[in-house]
This record gives C-alpha cells, structure tokens and sequence, in this order.
C-alpha cells in the first residue's frame, strides 16, 4: 500500500503522467480550476447514453412535459449532492475510496473499494457499446459495411483511444475535457436547435394510467432523476482533490453540480422530445432519423461525450484498486481495467434491448451507491464537521485502522433497504417493499435513509475526532 510520503509532483504544465496513485496530492500538483471541473463532469454527461433515458419516460408511459418535470427537479437534488461530495476531495486531497477509511476503516473500505472498481469496469463497457452503435449507424450511411467483424473493429479503436488518455491520468484527461468539451457544446447546441424544428413534439399525450403514471416517474427518478447524480457520488473526490487549495469551497460546489445538471439535464430532455415524436429510443436511430444527412459530418464529434466517460471510469477504476491495498502500478491497473471493461463490452453487444440492459444496471448499482453516500455524507459533514485527519488515513494503526463494523452494518442494512424498495425489470430486483405500494421505485432514498441513519445512531456516542483543521471545511467554503 502507498505509504503517507509525499511524492515530489511535476507542475500541470510540464506533467503528461499523473504518478500520485492514491498518495494525498501535495500543494504544488493541485492546479486544477473550477472552469477545469465544470468541463470535466459536462463532457462526461454531453453523450448519448443519456438521451436514451430521457426517452426511457416517454417508453414507460410518461408525456413529455411530465419527464421533463421529473428529469429538471430530481436532478436539482441528485446533483447538488454530487456538488457536496466534491467538497471532501477538495478539501482533503485525497480520493473517494480511500476517504471511505474514515467511516469504515483501513481494510473495512475495502468493500465498497471492491464495488466500486468492478462498477468503473461495468459503465466502461455499457458507454462503448453506445459508441459502437454510433459508429457502425454512421459507417453505414458511407455505405461501409463490415457485419459483426466492423463491430469488433471499431470496438478496439475505441477502446485504445480511452485507455490511452486514461493511463496517462488526471492532467491528460483535464486537458482532453478543457479543449475539446466546448467545441462539442457549440455542436450539440446546433442539433439541439436543429432537432427540434425537425420533430412534431407531443407534449401532453402518456400511455400510463395513475398508478402506472406514478410508478414511471418513480423508476424515472431512480433511472435519469435523483439517481443520475447519486451515481457518480463515488468518483467525484478523484478529480476535485486536485482543485487550488485556496479555492472557494462555493465555486467548487457550484463548478460540479452545474457540471453535473446542466448537460444530464439538457440531453434527457432532448432525448424526451425525441422519443415523444414517435422515434426509436435506440441512440443512433434518435440521430438518424432525426438528423438525417446532418447527423453524419456531427457523429464522430457526439461519439466524444462516451469517450469522457470512459477515461473517468478507468481512471477512478485503477484509484479504488489501489486504495484496497493492490500493489500494482496504475497504469497496469488501468489497462487490466480495460482488458475487463471489453469482455462487458461483449455482453452488452449480445443484448436485445439496450434500454432493458442498461435500466438493470442502473437500479442494481443505486442498490450499493446510495446506502455508501449515506454513510459518507453523515461521516463528513455530521459527525467529523467536514474535518479529516489525512495522515490518520495511511496508518496502518489508529482510528482509521482495521475494520469499522458500526459503519458496515449500516451500509448492509442500507442495501437491504435499498433492495426492498426497489422496483427493477426482473423479478430478482423486484423487492417487497416495491410490490407493496404500487410497483414504486424509492430505493435510493430508503438505501441512503437507513444506512445514513444508522450510523449516526450507532457512532454519534463515539469519543469525538481529535483530527487538526487540515484538510477540514471551513463554514465559510460551505456551499
């Protein structure tokens, strides 16, 4: 495991390989400005993944104005917690998992270690096929046709394009999202505008009944609402550790969230309008047939949205191996991340729905992500008061030693409240709570609920944290 020593870290400027590994960053490698965390978390969410879930409330039943109601509130909650959660990295310079130790102890964060390295791999694989669907759509226009062979080609392309910019790290991916997200901002803004004179949208006609109506936008809420935010609360202090140490913790917050809301938010909706016009909630046919020539010479440039997801996905990856304790260069571990990530990729390739796919995916792991965001959230900001001793974290003794039971029975407690009010697309997912008021989907809020609630409970009797202001939140940089 990294020991507590301080690396001697090249400047953002000189830097093209990001060596910290999960090391607490030291003053002169935190560069990283809000501007530079506003493009990173836009071009992550600027893809079509998320166009397909706009359209998911519309396929379950919903009107367009009620998804649109559903996808603007939610993720006014779901992203403001994401801006929170930025606030534990920037003010520690140290990445999510291994901030986990402080609740749930050296090798008791290992569990939700564990969880989060395989979820990194699992998105990497859900966001190429994406990708891959793109591409092959488009080489089909140029009338390139390869059958499951192009696939597999394009597939590698790919992927050596992600992993390449994620195992290089932090400064490339920041310097990747900073030139190249606004570009792609101006071009979604013209098929915005270009889409939406094109379709005859239909504003208030849904299929659902009441109770049926009800349920949807419980799923949808989980799906592309609140649950959106929720799940990258476990990625976010990877990247926001890096912020100047003498940062507002205001602007950080609003940097994230608005980096957050603002593109999820804004494709959903143009997904919804879409898919209300009567158009296919497969994402390349969204395009095609709604873009038609148009969308050819603007494919490639719409492909970069899942490509920025992606490296954050490998990069985050190869962060929670090593903060289990895995003794192996990042970069080995990011490429091992891929290896894994393409056999995924295989998977979702063989799936006959992708919207079925990806809705089980998504509800499965709010499952975990929700009841850790509990206990995270009451760990910093309640019962610490936003201040964290970070040499305490790389002892091998101590208060953040061993295993935490207090913290690990709550986030199992949490799970299984999260499960019991969780309404997936098979049964296995289906949990009693869920069956029992209407088919509703509350997982996220009971999972974050209990989990959070039992350990304030179980450890606000603990003798009190004697953790120097270092590294603390000032009330001032509260948002």
């Amino acid at each position: 495991m990294p020991s507590h020593r301080k690396e001697a870290a090249p400047s953002a400027a000189e830097a093209t390989f990001d060596s910290h590994g999960v090391n607490p960053l030291p003053a002169d490698a935190r560069d990283s400005t809000t501007w530079e965390q506003f493009w990173i978390w836009t071009g992550a969410n600027i893809a079509p993944i998320n166009w397909v879930l706009g359209a998911l409330g519309v396929t379950l039943g919903l009107s367009l104005v009620e998804t649109l109601l559903v996808v603007t509130i939610g993720n006014l909650v779901g992203c403001a917690i994401f801006g929170l959660f930025n606030l534990m990295g920037h003010r520690t310079g140290v990445n999510q998992m291994l901030l986990g130790r402080a609740a749930f102890g050296r090798r008791g964060a290992i569990v939700p270690g564990i969880m989060q390295g395989l979820l990194a791999m699992g998105w990497v694989g859900v966001n190429t096929w994406v990708i891959l669907d793109l591409a092959i759509a488009m080489l089909a226009k140029l009338g390139i046709h390869g059958g499951e062979g192009l696939k597999y080609v394009v597939a590698g392309i790919v992927m050596l394009i992600q992993l390449g910019l994620a195992v290089y790290g932090f400064y490339a991916i920041r310097t990747f999202e900073k030139y190249t997200v606004p570009l792609t901002v101006l071009v979604m803004a013209a098929m915005t505008v270009l889409a939406l004179t094109q379709v005859d949208l239909k504003w208030t006609s849904g299929t659902a009944a009441s109770g049926d109506k009800f349920t949807a936008i419980t799923q949808l809420l989980t799906a592309i609402g609140i649950g959106w935010g929720v799940s990258w609360l476990p990625y976010s202090a990877d990247y926001s550790r890096f912020v100047k140490t003498g940062t507002s913790g205001r602007k950080v917050f609003w940097a994230t969230a608005l980096g957050m809301y603002i593109p999820t938010v804004w494709l959903a909706a143009l997904g919804a309008c879409l898919a209300s016009a009567g158009n296919s909630g497969d994402p390349s046919q969204l395009v095609i047939a709604s873009f038609g020539a148009m969308a050819l010479p603007v494919l490639l440039l719409i492909m970069h949205g899942p490509i920025a997801t992606n490296i954050l996905n490998l990069y985050s990856c190869s962060l929670a191996a090593l903060s289990v304790g895995i003794r192996v260069a990042r970069w080995k571990l990011t490429l091992f991340s891929g290896v894994v990530a393409s056999a995924v990729l295989v998977l979702f390739m063989q799936s006959e729905s992708f919207a079925h796919a990806f809705d089980n995916w998504m509800t499965s792991i709010l499952v975990w992500i929700s009841p850790w965001a509990g206990v995270m959230l009451v760990e910093f900001f309640i019962l610490r008061r936003g201040h964290i001793d970070v040499a305490e974290l790389y002892r091998e003794e101590g208060s953040a030693g061993g295993v935490k039971g207090r913290a690990l029975f709550s986030l199992g407690m949490g799970i299984v409240a999260g499960w019991s009010w969780q309404y997936g697309l098979v049964p296995i997912m289906q949990g009693p709570l869920a069956r029992a008021f209407g088919n509703t989907d509350f997982s996220w809020l009971s999972g974050m609920l209990v989990a959070g609630g039992l350990h304030y409970a179980l450890s606000r009797h603990r003798e009190p944290s004697t953790a120097p202001r270092r590294g603390g939140l000032a009330a001032a940089d509260a948002p």
